[in-house]
């Protein structure tokens, strides 16, 4: 069953916008390659300095394998990151249809 994977953080507010979306955009060709992934959404509230990501997974145990993973033992590395939220969800299959959710 395809599992939905939110993560939450927040950047330091010293560091500015720009490299904020830069280390995002080095991390996303690493994201891509993601096994399992189906796609994944980048997410950033300025104003909060809150960035995350909302993804779409194959399974249950590609999504163990990614948070087990190099690129989030990095993340939570990264001194400009901190206060890590991680949630995974199940996906309610007719609700999201009739919302054209892209989760087929």
């Amino acid at each position: 069953m395809k599992k939905i994977l939110q993560i939450n953080f927040k950047f330091k507010s010293n560091a500015p916008s720009s490299m904020i979306e830069k280390a995002l955009l080095q991390g996303a060709s690493m994201v891509a390659n993601v096994k399992g992934l189906l796609w994944k959404v980048w997410l950033i509230n300025e104003a909060e300095k809150s960035t995350g990501g909302i993804y779409l997974f194959e399974d249950d145990a590609s999504v163990q394998a990614y948070l087990k993973g190099e690129i989030i033992a990095g993340m939570k590395s990264n001194p400009a990151f901190s206060d890590f939220e991680v949630k995974v969800f199940d996906i309610l299959p007719e609700p999201t249809k009739i919302t054209r959710g892209p989760v087929n």
